[in-house]
């Protein structure tokens, strides 16, 4: 028979999965001898039951009644008895903690009678009312689903009428008189009377708590922290205890370090004569727990000595509720504490220090999410602020400036001297040198894998986009949400951790651990005084990626397209550049010669366009090499749709027919300029000519790009230099394309090296973005000798999605709705994507069993992505450089995970 109560003396830490993190968590404190309210609890199995068949398992009633009679034998009283009544908790118990999220009933059991009998026993009849009332009032509400205002409009009612100023200054009459009103309530909206049967009231509790796995909030919840809607939540029945019997009880909240610092010590709340909600609920001043050492000295030791057997044991920062009832002290709940990202990285380094953890659990105990918020400057939470309004956190960071509307501005206010935010609709690569000038870039538009936002990453520039209450018009140059209007030259800030959009100057705290990163240690701990809490955080941060380094498999490479962005990788601990995006090169000036080449239709055109464009290309990867000296650099030829690099169709169109309308002269060259325009256009350009399509059918093109990573090779060689370029096809799908390719590669490398004198060894090699490329890796491999995969492109060709479209489109819908719990562009899918990746991995080393293999797509920087593709046997990923520190860690703590799954930890 399936079994599904289980007593908190069956249950331990380590069944989380079948208990929840509660239940787990009680039975561990039950089997360590502390002093925990017996209780029982209602498994997670339970709960997925109750969803997938709409009632509760036959065998849960019986095993429910057999978990009750042994509380009732332990305390020597009956459930909801006229005597010394025992009274229940019913609770919810997650897995992974929700907080607030789903439901809970105290004081299970009360009823006309017992009420009388909880009042004698604690001899204080008020205390037993206001139980009574609690319980109407939640019941009523979790259980019953009643309009919970019914009953606090009913309670402002009682203290208006009796003239009492908050609740504990009603009376036990005037709390007899407001469960009448309750009652009656409850009868008016259900038309049934408030349950009497102690029984009956558990069992439509531990209802409601299953139910409350699915409401709205516990859904959006889980959403946000990536948790499974199949989890299910457990229900813990626990004995009540009371710590509002008098001036001997109270109850609190400790942690067994600061949460927000990581600094040792004791930190937590005590109200004396009080239940735990009023320490929540703030209704009352809470003490310190040095104050409770002195109201109650007895219960203070014994809280302290559970706390240091707590954190021995859990070998973390404990998180504990208790009560104190007429002197005894009572555990009611722990849990790992949650904490801030700083205090994450200091309390694993002080455990390690202490000899309670290794360095490979120190570092499963930081996230690079957590490394992220720590390199960003960020807004002083003491400072005043003016909201306007909150949307999508995009690059983190805490951006003040002047607002602007378009690029040009942008980069002109800039070469000035003034700080400015980039607000746009939305952007695009002609944003691109104004997004490079601006401190930070606001849209109303996008999501979190849009153009601002993915190439604010890149750059480490703040960014929040999807702000649709801002109403941009560029023409007015002002933007308008609610009732304020800012125009061009006004000051905003924007909060890229958290999406908030300020009116005015908010002032920034700087991050020491950026400095770190970007400068190095001696320069951070000089610019952090040397000692303190921030130069703390910067040698914790230390320790711990420099372990993730030492125990890593996969490397991290950068992407960068120009010497400066190189650099700073390299200074970030990139080992090479994974991605060198050459189209970048082409925008700007440059863009006319590359309109020119493709709409080339002869050889003269051609060939004066492609010896203009030849130093420029050289003098770009000259540089580059430079900065890379000795490592590798993944060069990835020309890339884009052909809608990038030329006219848009429709502007051109509409502006010669407005010329002709007002009887203006056309030029030839324009005129021809259209009717190029037409030639090229495209229904869908991302699935057109492009990538290793654009380089076989314009002439020149490729061998251009080719021929100047040769010579730049070359020529830092003569220097006594170390260059290491690797050439990368895009969008290759096929074997013959690729071995097009890579033979007028290979007759240009050996050109240059005869001309040169100098012997050049470069790779050729493909991105693997398209199905067909995965699933006929084999094949490819034979002209590879490495993949990138490109998993943006090859997730939008899997699932057949436009990234630009829909991400703005009905993603938010998905995500509601379940069909994804992460944008596929944010975190790879691992069972559709990522399964073609792992073919493509498996088939490449068939031929080639030393082929490179990396990526090279958004996904390389994203943490969960980077333990997938440590596990399918990646040798890199790349990234933008400012989240090379996250790689780095993440593929840290992916190796540690993996040796444990293996058994060899």
């Amino acid at each position: 028979m399936p079994k599904y109560v289980y007593s908190f003396t069956e249950g331990n830490k380590d069944q989380k999965d079948l208990l929840g993190g509660k239940g787990a968590n009680l039975g561990e404190m039950t089997g360590l001898g502390l002093p925990v309210p017996p209780g029982f609890t209602i498994t997670t199995e339970a709960c997925r039951y109750y969803m997938h068949h709409g009632e509760n398992p036959d065998e849960l009633a019986a095993q429910v009644t057999a978990a009750i009679d042994q509380l009732e034998a332990t305390f020597g009283r009956k459930l909801g008895g006229a005597q010394e009544p025992l009274l229940v908790s019913v609770r919810s118990g997650a897995k992974f903690s929700m907080p607030g999220m789903m439901e809970t009933v105290l004081n299970v059991g009360l009823n006309d009678q017992s009420v009388h009998g909880l009042a004698e026993f604690a001899g204080d009849e008020r205390f037993a009312w206001d139980s009574y009332r609690r319980l109407i009032q939640m019941f009523g509400k979790t259980v019953l689903g009643i309009d919970g205002d019914l009953f606090a409009e009913a309670l402002d009612a009682k203290k208006a009428a009796v003239g009492a100023a908050s609740d504990v200054d009603l009376t036990a009459e005037d709390l007899k008189d407001l469960v009448t009103r309750f009652k009656a309530i409850v009868a008016g909206q259900t038309g049934a009377a408030f349950p009497q049967d102690p029984r009956a009231q558990v069992d439509a509790a531990v209802v409601a708590v299953f139910n409350s796995w699915n409401t709205d909030r516990a859904k959006v919840y889980r959403r946000r922290e990536r948790i499974s809607d199949e989890l299910g939540t457990a229900v813990n029945v626990q004995s009540m205890v009371f710590g509002n019997l008098g001036p001997d009880s109270g109850t609190g909240v400790a942690f067994t370090r600061d949460p927000a610092t990581g600094h040792t010590g004791a930190y937590g709340d005590y109200l004396p004569n009080a239940q735990g909600e009023d320490v929540v609920a703030g209704i009352r001043n809470t003490l310190s727990l040095d104050d409770m050492a002195k109201i109650d000295g007895k219960s203070y030791d014994q809280l302290r000595q559970i706390m240091s057997t707590l954190e021995n044991h859990y070998r973390d920062l404990c998180d504990i509720e208790f009560t104190v009832e007429r002197g005894k002290l009572w555990m009611l709940q722990t849990r790992v504490g949650k904490r801030t990202a700083a205090a994450a990285f200091k309390i694993a380094v002080q455990l390690v220090d202490e000899g309670l953890i290794t360095l490979d659990t120190a570092l499963e105990r930081v996230t690079g999410d957590q490394l992220s918020n720590l390199m960003f400057p960020q807004f002083d939470p003491a400072a005043p602020k003016k909201l306007l309004t909150k949307a999508m956190a995009a690059s983190p960071g805490a951006a003040v400036g002047q607002a602007v509307f378009d690029s040009p501005t942008a980069a002109k206010w800039a070469a000035e001297g003034r700080t400015v935010i980039l607000v746009r609709r939305e952007t695009n690569p002609d944003d691109l040198s104004g997004m490079i000038a601006s401190a930070g870039i606001l849209t109303a538009r996008g999501g979190k894998t849009s153009h601002a936002a993915v190439v604010a990453r890149g750059m480490g520039t703040t960014c929040v986009v999807g702000a649709d209450a801002l109403h941009v018009d560029p023409v007015a140059r002002l933007f308008r949400v609610g009732d304020a209007t800012v125009n061009e030259g006004d000051v905003i800030a924007i909060d890229g951790s958290t999406g908030e959009v300020f009116l005015g100057n908010v002032p920034v705290v700087p991050s020491p651990v950026f400095q770190y990163l970007d400068e190095g240690l001696a320069e951070a701990l000089a610019g952090a005084g040397g000692d303190g809490p921030a130069a703390e955080l910067v040698m914790a941060v230390h320790r711990i990626l420099s372990h993730a380094d030492a125990v890593r498999r996969l490397k991290v490479r950068a992407n960068a397209d120009n010497g400066e962005d190189a650099a700073r990788a390299r200074r970030m601990g990139a080992q090479g550049i994974g991605l060198c995006r050459t189209e970048h090169q082409f925008l700007g000036d440059r863009r006319k010669l590359i309109e020119r080449l493709i709409l080339a239709h002869d050889d003269p055109t051609r060939t004066e366009a492609l010896a203009a464009l030849l130093p420029l290309q050289r003098q770009d990867f000259i540089e580059l090499f430079t900065e890379m000296d000795g490592l590798h650099t993944t060069v990835r030829l020309i890339d884009p749709p052909l809608h990038e690099f030329l006219p848009d169709l429709t502007h051109l169109s509409v502006a010669i027919a407005k010329r002709e309308a007002r009887g203006e002269v056309i030029a030839t060259a324009e005129r021809e300029l259209l009717v190029a325009v037409e030639r090229q256009h495209e229904a869908n350009p991302m699935l057109g000519l492009r990538g290793v399509r654009l380089g076989l059918t314009v002439p020149g093109l490729f061998a251009l790009q080719v021929r100047a990573i040769a010579e730049a090779a070359a020529t830092l060689i003569k220097q006594g230099k170390s260059p290491r370029p690797e050439i990368m096809v895009p969008l290759v799908g096929s074997y013959v394309e690729l071995d097009l390719v890579r033979d007028e590669a290979e007759r240009i490398i050996k050109e240059v090296s005869q001309a040169q004198g100098e012997e050049l060894s470069i790779p050729v090699g493909c991105m693997i973005e398209l199905p067909r490329a995965a699933l006929v890796a084999d094949e490819i491999a034979r002209a590879a000798e490495f993949f990138s995969f490109g998993t943006n492109d090859l997730t939008q060709t899997t699932w057949g999605f436009s990234r630009d479209d829909v991400e703005g489109g009905f993603f938010g819908r998905y995500l509601e709705l379940g069909v994804f719990q992460v944008s596929p562009f944010e975190t790879i899918d691992a069972r559709g994507v990522g399964q073609l990746v792992e073919r493509g991995v498996k088939l490449g080393r068939q031929t080639r069993p030393e082929i490179g293999l990396g990526v090279c797509g958004e996904h390389g920087g994203d943490p969960a992505s980077i333990h997938f593709f440590n596990r399918v046997g990646l040798d890199y990923v790349s990234c933008s450089p400012f989240r090379v520190p996250i790689a780095r860690l993440e593929a840290g703590r992916a190796a540690v995970t993996a040796e444990e799954g293996s058994g060899t930890a």
